[in-house]
């Protein structure tokens, strides 16, 4: 029994959720607009101001399938009515990043700054030099542009210099003056 795909979804105030054909689902909110075309084995649900999925069968694949796209509306649901934001710190000497247009520029102690190109629909604050606020509304596309930018300098274990999720605990290593 898939208790995530037996959720009732409640659709938020001022948020609009349409079915068009080949169980494409278009929701539309205060922040912008997603759609996204689900499996035909899912029967999706709209009444009420509620959204519910029904599955068409009792298979292994198609229970897997009933709770994923019960999460995936929902991650829909609250991206066009609140938004997603994932914050990033930036740990090491001299390390920085300073927004230029649509470019996010990177010094994280390479011989060359790196410039990463913000995909459209995504926005990027840099309130310190040393911290980044990413936001937008599709959940997985801001966990994407967060893991693709901490991916150029993921923080070391001794000294714990990177880039970080902010709130994250690191594991630290002693040194090898730590142990004698």
């Amino acid at each position: 029994m898939s208790r995530i795909g037996n959720r009732i979804l409640t659709v938020p105030n001022g948020v609009e959720v349409k079915i068009e054909s080949n169980n494409k689902l278009v929701i539309k909110g205060t922040k912008g607009e997603l759609t996204q075309t689900f499996s035909p084995l899912i029967k999706i649900v709209i009444e009420d101001g509620k959204v519910s999925t029904l599955r068409q069968n009792e298979l292994k694949h198609t229970k897997q399938l009933h709770g994923t796209t019960n999460s995936l509306i929902q991650g829909m649901l609250v991206g066009v009515s609140e938004g997603y934001v994932k914050e990033l710190e930036i740990v090491g000497v001299g390390y920085r990043a300073a927004l230029a247009g649509d470019k996010l520029n990177l010094s994280l102690g390479y011989s060359h700054p790196i410039a990463f190109e913000i995909p459209k629909n995504i926005s990027i604050e840099v309130p310190k030099p040393t911290e980044l606020k990413i936001s937008g509304i599709d959940k997985q596309l801001v966990g994407e542009v967060a893991a693709n930018i901490r991916k150029y300098r993921r923080p070391e274990p001794y000294k714990g210099k990177g880039i970080k999720y902010k709130g994250e605990k690191l594991i630290r290593k002693e040194g090898k003056s730590a142990g004698k």
